[in-house]
């Protein structure tokens, strides 16, 4: 019979970061899923065109300012994004608190162009098919957009609290800077959609 040997785990950490975290997983697991669900929709839209005689069906092109701002405003985000990630692998709390500021107001900022952005695609959900996948294409990424942002505010009080003495709570903030880069790169297919194409 084999003699059983205890190992000391006591040393080791109680969490991971990146790859090594279950959050890490359960978030890229969640883009997997969510990008899939915009592929979807993608494909829906790129179907009903085919079958349209005209694309827009009735209406005129969405104007472009609105979702054009947004879009700058979310290639923009990726450089205070990225430096938030440095600084959380860092664990630099003091530069993180101030990424975690900024990352809300980046992620307040397209939600308010987003308030004319809905009147701005000329046309309303239950007109016609169009109307219809449109404004689900910018109701789905609205909807990640206020996920995120609710997620950083949460991590920034944390981050300001006696919470943001914890390591784990770094991890969680590259997480969620790694989300938000998933929200940036999932617009710019629905904005070529939503903006482009109906102008080809």
């Amino acid at each position: 019979m084999k003699e059983r040997v205890a190992v000391d785990l006591s040393r080791l950490p109680l969490h991971g970061m990146g790859r090594a975290s279950v959050t890490w997983w359960g978030t890229a697991s969640f883009m997997l899923i969510e990008g899939t669900g915009f592929a979807l929709v993608v494909a829906v839209y790129i179907y009903l065109m085919s079958l349209a005689p005209t694309w827009p069906i009735d209406v005129p092109p969405p104007d472009l300012l609105p979702g054009t701002i947004v879009t700058l405003i979310l290639i923009v985000s990726l450089v205070p994004n990225y430096l938030t990630t440095r600084w959380a692998e860092r664990q630099d709390l003091r530069k993180v608190r101030i990424g975690m500021v900024v990352m809300s107001l980046f992620g307040i900022a397209p939600l308010i162009v987003r308030i004319f952005e809905f009147p701005a695609l000329r046309v309303s959900w239950d007109t016609n098919a169009y109307g219809s996948i449109v404004w689900i294409l910018l109701g789905l990424h609205t909807t990640h957009i206020i996920t995120d942002l609710v997620d950083t505010f949460v991590l920034a009080a944390l981050m300001f609290s006696r919470h943001g003495q914890n390591r784990r709570r770094f991890g969680d903030v590259e997480d969620n800077t790694m989300y938000w880069n998933f929200v940036v790169a999932t617009w710019i297919p629905i904005y070529g959609c939503i903006y482009w194409i109906p102008r080809l």
